[in-house]
């Protein structure tokens, strides 16, 4: 395992994360028991994984907990979300606190290493600095959290709207960004202010089902030339990212895309999801090879350089 500082936090953190949620959720939305989503965190920290990302809305925070319960607390870094309670609530601010109570009980600790403001509308995100983010910032000073995030919305907000807003504030230790071959706009939408202010960032969306599923992906592509967000001619309709996996370069395609999250400036850690143990190792291993061909990553960039409308999901 390779493993990096997470900008400002000063959080030691592993390249690879491992994302308790997403379509698998460690295999709770798939059917597999409690016990075999456990083996599957103490997997990823045999692996050398010591950041592991979680939320209340996920439903995978006790089974975090119960996994990580025999680790040193101090050789892991633990992540968690909260959905921004509604201004409609009686009292947001004191189900924020709550949640982060409840949260630390699930995870069997006494402080969260990041706690992050989740999925945050672009709409939302005045509310969310003006209210609720002072919250965060007391409980770090609590010392309740280490570090404090937000995560954007990428499925409803794939340019980066509400992340473009929160990189004019100085209180996010942590982003988390949606970021892969298909949409590279966070390069220059967040990526340049992340650097410049030493902002963590965890990458998601790295592998979803349009790198995963050939025929998503194709109808992806249609979908995205019919927006003229790609050139329609600048790819093989057959086979339109072969070129990654031709004379030997990537086994897959997904693990041509973990690659290129992996190697962007700017990204600390690339989370992958998953239920299954060999399919986390098959993810490891991506992850740790060494960076795409650059004749790859500018045929990419020429393809998808314009690309701000999709997630990949």
């Amino acid at each position: 395992m390779e493993y990096t500082i997470l900008g400002r936090s000063g959080l030691r953190v592993s390249v690879v994360g491992l994302g308790c949620g997403g379509p698998s959720r460690l295999g709770q939305a798939t059917g597999k028991s409690e016990q075999e989503s456990i083996t599957v965190v103490r997997q990823a920290v045999d692996l050398g994984i010591t950041l592991v990302d979680t939320a209340e809305m996920y439903g995978t925070e006790a089974i975090v907990g119960k996994a990580l319960e025999a680790v040193p607390r101090d050789q892991v870094v633990i992540s968690t979300k909260k959905l921004p309670p509604s201004p409609d609530r009686p009292d947001p601010v004191g189900e924020l606190r709550q949640g982060l109570e409840q949260s630390l009980q699930r995870l069997r600790t006494d402080y969260v290493d990041i706690y992050h403001l989740h999925g945050v509308r672009p709409d939302h995100y005045r509310y969310a600095y003006n209210v609720l983010a002072p919250v965060l910032l007391r409980m770090r000073e609590e010392g309740k959290i280490r570090a404090v995030g937000i995560t954007e919305a990428f499925i409803f907000d794939p340019g980066h709207l509400t992340l473009q807003q929160a990189l004019e504030a100085d209180c996010w230790d942590v982003m988390m960004v949606g970021f892969n071959l298909l949409n590279q706009s966070a390069r220059s939408r967040v990526f340049k202010k992340t650097l410049a202010k030493n902002i963590g960032v965890l990458d998601m969306f790295a592998v979803r089902r349009a790198l995963s599923q050939p025929a998503h992906l194709g109808a992806l592509l249609a979908q995205l030339a019919q927006k003229g967000q790609i050139d329609p001619g600048a790819y093989e309709a057959k086979d339109p990212l072969g070129f990654l996996t031709q004379a030997g370069k990537a086994a897959t395609i997904p693990e041509a895309a973990y690659r290129y999250c992996r190697h962007e400036p700017g990204i600390h850690t690339v989370l992958s999801g998953t239920g299954n143990v060999e399919h986390l190792k098959e993810n490891v291993t991506s992850l740790l090879k060494p960076p795409l061909a650059a004749t790859d990553l500018q045929r990419l960039a020429a393809l998808f350089g314009r690309v701000d409308s999709a997630s990949g999901d």
